[in-house]
């Protein structure tokens, strides 16, 4: 650390703040009940494990008090069966999560672990007020822009800036003849908001936990840091996730720390369908989606219902419908922005040439940065002008 005095600059050795064993505890916690898809029993044996490797507790603080201070708390509950007549109602206003072992995690810490991410990809952003999209154009509109103009017939009463116009008055007319004219008044000018309705698509294929690479996890951390910024910084802004795999559907956003791959084929098509149909029925002007995978589109739904798989190479009947999707997303005026965590030569091609038919964009990246990247193109995005 470096501190400035008048001779310049004295270097001290950094000391971390102090945090309490729970704290110490909670963090590794977090991070450990991420990965294991809200399992908090097997999150918990992974802490032991940890504990005897690198001494984390003592016999002042061990790992069962650790266990009752994440109940009292308020961070994890007890679940009972339905016939124990011990057993009892969790939190007000959350629901039994149905997860597999007798502890889980509650809405109090899915909570926590979404401002977490956030924290993560995006730094410490403090709550602002309702945060929007704004368009560029100024004129008749809802956000205050602290530039003044003079009065011209039609502005609304509520833009008139009293006290500059009370200013304007005393200069013009002096106080002992005081009177306000037409002439003195000052409307403050305003900027249009724009709403953004988005999709976030997640793959859920079982390629994105193949070669030992743990591909969902940081995609689930990325969504959570964007329902956390959406929900926080641009509360008139809406966010649906959906996962696609065999088919696609959508999922609350307090499901995301128990997202889970499967085994599953690429429905590409599916999940971009179910992505206009969610936004078909906003009424916002911007809409856009965002696609997270790592592997080709192997999978199509037939008419019959049967399923048409083919993982070897690129599918020309199941790219073909993916164009066609992209094109169609084109003509509703929704961009596709593809954030590629595969980098294989002839799947890259193939996000090119999609992305060439939706006029969208793509990022072709590994795992690292993947939730800066989303988060800035999704600031970026927000700055565009509304079309008419």
């Amino acid at each position: 650390m470096a501190m400035n005095t008048r001779k310049g600059f004295r270097f001290t050795k950094y000391e971390a703040p102090d945090q309490t064993p729970f704290e110490k505890l909670f963090e590794i916690f977090q991070e450990l009940v991420t990965h294991t898809s809200g399992d908090v029993e097997e999150a918990l044996d992974w802490l032991r494990e940890l504990d005897k490797e690198y001494e984390l507790t003592d016999d002042d603080y061990t790992i069962d008090d650790f266990i009752e201070d994440l109940k009292s708390k308020g961070y994890i509950r007890e679940e009972f069966d339905m016939d124990n007549p011990q057993g009892g109602e969790g939190e007000e206003g959350e629901e039994n999560s149905g997860r597999s072992g007798n502890l889980s995690i509650t809405a109090k810490l899915e909570r926590m672990l979404r401002q977490r991410a956030l924290d993560q990809i995006f730094g410490k952003i403090k709550r602002s007020g309702s945060g929007n999209h704004k368009t560029g154009k100024s004129g008749k509109g809802d956000e205050h822009t602290g530039e003044f103009r003079e009065y011209r017939f039609g502005d609304s009463l509520e833009h008139i800036s009293m006290t500059e116009s009370l200013k304007n008055a005393q200069v013009n007319h002096g106080l002992d003849n005081f009177s306000l004219s037409e002439e003195d008044l000052v409307v403050e000018d305003t900027q249009h908001k724009a709403q953004m309705s988005t999709v976030l698509m997640i793959d859920i294929s079982h390629s994105m936990i193949l070669y030992g690479e743990d591909r969902i996890t940081p995609a689930k951390k990325v969504a959570m840091a964007l329902a956390e910024l959406i929900t926080t910084r641009y509360p008139k802004d809406t966010l649906d996730i959906l996962v696609f795999g065999n088919d696609a559907w959508p999922i609350p956003i307090k499901d995301l720390p128990y997202l889970r791959v499967g085994p599953y084929h690429t429905n590409t098509v599916a999940g971009l369908q179910l992505a206009m149909d969610m936004l078909r029925r906003k009424r916002n002007t911007n809409k856009q989606i965002f696609m997270i995978t790592d592997g080709k589109p192997s999978c199509l739904r037939l008419p019959n219902g049967d399923y048409y798989k083919n993982s070897v190479g690129l599918d020309e009947y199941i790219v073909e419908k993916c164009y066609a999707m992209a094109q169609q997303a084109r003509k509703l005026h929704i961009p596709i922005t593809t954030f590629m965590i595969a980098e294989d030569p002839y799947l890259m091609q193939f996000v090119r040439e999609f992305t060439k038919a939706n006029k969208g964009k793509a990022f072709y990246t590994g795992l690292k940065g993947l939730g800066e990247m989303i988060i800035e193109d999704y600031e970026q995005n927000r700055k565009r002008r509304i079309k008419g």
